[in-house]
């Protein structure tokens, strides 16, 4: 028997989405060798223990965690928010962040999810020089402006991305690690991101199951 799930919602979207979030990262098979039947099994045991909040990327089994989750999408009807992520399929330098660039990897990711627009895509760790290029943001208003996408925000590893990354008010998440061991975002990036109405989607939270 589960206990009863919790829910909150997710900054500036107005989605309520479930406290606890399945991180499919492992599903890809980027960890080892898995079963996309158990993988899949694995996520309907998540939505029947109330979760509605699914974590991807595209490099994340080049694709295979995102057609998992577009396959979970078309056997089950309760409405459930997809963050999938892009930056990292390619090696990357700030001319590359161009707004085509970013609608062909979004492009891929509808086609993997099976989706005209994506919930919430999230700048996978962008290089430290995107934070100061306007364009790089404004090439995500843009993807909002035509309709393959509802919403953006940002994976950072550090608190100094995060704090930089809610200065533009078009980044409704943030993701970033927080943990028994990483406790830093408490001290100044949670109160900030609360002021600006950003959600934060917590990574690592089990610190890779130490």
């Amino acid at each position: 028997r589960y206990a009863r799930m919790r829910y909150r919602r997710l900054g500036k979207t107005g989605w309520d989405v479930s406290e606890i979030g399945f991180g499919a990262w492992a599903v890809g098979g980027s960890w080892g060798e898995t079963d996309d039947e158990e993988s899949l099994a694995a996520m309907h045991a998540a939505v029947d223990a109330g979760v509605t909040f699914f974590d991807t990327a595209d490099v994340y089994g080049d694709g295979r965690s995102e057609r998992l989750i577009a396959r979970l999408l078309k056997e089950r009807s309760e409405r459930l928010v997809v963050a999938t992520k892009f930056l990292r399929r390619e090696p990357l330098d700030l001319s590359r962040l161009t707004y085509e660039n970013l609608r062909r990897w979004l492009d891929r990711s509808r086609e993997n999810l099976d989706v005209e627009t994506v919930d919430l895509v999230q700048l996978h760790c962008p290089p430290w020089d995107a934070y100061y290029e306007p364009a790089v943001f404004e090439a995500c208003e843009r993807l909002v402006d035509d309709g393959v996408l509802r919403h953006y925000g940002v994976s950072v590893e550090k608190v100094e991305s995060a704090l930089k990354a809610i200065e533009y008010p078009g980044v409704v998440s943030v993701q970033i690690i927080f943990n028994i061991f990483r406790q830093r975002p408490a001290e100044l990036f949670f109160e900030q991101a609360l002021k600006r109405d950003v959600g934060i989607i917590v990574r690592v939270p089990l610190a890779s199951g130490l």
